[in-house]
């Protein structure tokens, strides 16, 4: 329990935008700094083991779940602001438009 717990913490810690310091950045740039972090730990790992083909396989699957993790972020919070009412609205005359 003390270790799920220790994990969920440091996850939030850098992860969660609204615990992290970039929590008062714009969300594009709390975004471009995460990649760019996440390129700085991808070459520092690969350069510790010594191998430039690790790079590319860490650097690529960073960029791949940080990306998803903004993107979900996004969207999530989108949603949250959007009126449900004007949601659902939306959808509904979507889905009778292409008929």
């Amino acid at each position: 329990m003390f270790i799920k717990k220790t994990v969920i913490s440091a996850w939030d810690v850098i992860m969660n935008e609204s615990k992290n310091p970039l929590r008062n950045l714009p969300i594009q740039t709390a975004h471009m700094l995460m990649q760019l972090l996440a390129w700085m730990w991808s070459t520092i790992f690969s350069l510790a083991i010594g191998s430039y083909v690790v790079f590319g396989v860490t650097a690529v699957g960073h960029m791949l779940i940080i990306a998803g993790i903004f993107v979900t972020m996004v969207v999530f919070r989108n949603a949250e602001t959007n009126n449900r009412k004007q949601a659902i609205e939306h959808s509904t005359s979507r889905y009778w438009q292409n008929g």
